[in-house]
């Protein structure tokens, strides 16, 4: 009996549709991935210091990932609720890659990580873990991190690591993306009405002190010079891109330095508390589940 096997192209990689030789289209070969072709990978296993690095990243692509699929069917319009989960997959496959490669250095799998791990030893920024509040607080939690991520990813892309250099270079096309899009929200919202406007500049108060985590250096990048890229390096360029959304909206952004920061060294609030114990539910109910 004939299965769906057959199907599968001489090279193993595709399957064919079956469409007949009389339909005007042709044959369609759809291509065949798995989960693990999805993982960027270049070399060997990564050092512990490289793994601690690989984390940082990893920690804030995976922690805004679950924060924004929660969008998913309460976005503002139909539109927003496709965008979010797109930008909640890419993120989500840009964990992966960081996870997976951390993992190397201490024989865990990026699942070991994401859902084995403790608040303490999760290494994402203070501003990932801020709650999504309404539509403005996702934005500006939005607009940081996609504005840091677009600029550290251009410039992981010339790391000494091959791993990290590959996973930048395709992050970088993903996130560009995301930085436009709530560029253009933050200017929807910061231009519409009286009342977006004021919810924009709560949103302000409440998010942006959290910003500076994401620029604080810490001792091991010492270690990693040609590897990593300098948090502290990366906020000229920010600065600027935001300095001039202030100056086309009028909004005044409020300092970015205030709250205490330390997620790199697993200090966080009890918002990452409640996220890891929605996110890590299902996996500690049912260890080793498969479907």
């Amino acid at each position: 009996m004939s299965g769906p096997a057959d199907a599968i192209g001489g090279d193993g990689h595709g399957v064919s549709l079956g469409i007949g030789e009389d339909d005007p289209h042709g044959d369609v070969i759809v291509d065949r991935l798995t989960l693990e072709d999805e993982i960027v990978r270049r070399g060997g296993d990564a050092s512990d210091d490289v793994a601690e690095y690989a984390l940082w990243l990893g920690d804030d692509a995976l922690v805004l990932a679950h924060q924004l699929g929660w969008w998913i069917s309460r976005a503002p319009e139909l539109e927003e609720d496709i965008a979010l989960g797109n930008i909640a997959l890419d993120l989500l496959g840009h964990a992966r890659s960081l996870l997976s490669y951390a993992g190397s250095a201490s024989g865990r799998t990026e699942d070991d990580l994401a859902y084995w791990r403790g608040e303490r030893e999760f290494r994402s920024s203070q501003l990932a873990e801020q709650p999504n509040g309404d539509y403005a607080h996702t934005i500006v939690r939005q607009l940081a991190a996609a504005v840091y991520m677009f600029d550290l990813y251009v410039r992981l892309q010339g790391s000494a690591d091959e791993t990290l250099s590959a996973v930048a270079a395709k992050a970088v096309k993903e996130v560009d993306y995301h930085r436009d899009h709530t560029v253009e929200w933050f200017r929807r919202l910061a231009l519409g009405t009286d009342e977006s406007r004021r919810r924009l500049e709560v949103a302000l108060e409440h998010v942006w002190p959290y910003v500076g985590d994401l620029f604080r250096d810490e001792p091991l990048l010492d270690r990693l010079e040609g590897v990593a890229v300098r948090p502290s390096s990366l906020r000229p360029s920010f600065d600027a891109v935001i300095d001039a959304l202030a100056a086309e909206t009028g909004i005044a952004f409020p300092d970015a330095d205030t709250a205490m920061g330390g997620g790199r060294r697993g200090q966080h609030s009890e918002n990452l508390s409640l996220l890891l114990a929605e996110m890590q539910v299902l996996a500690r109910e049912h260890p080793g589940a498969s479907w």
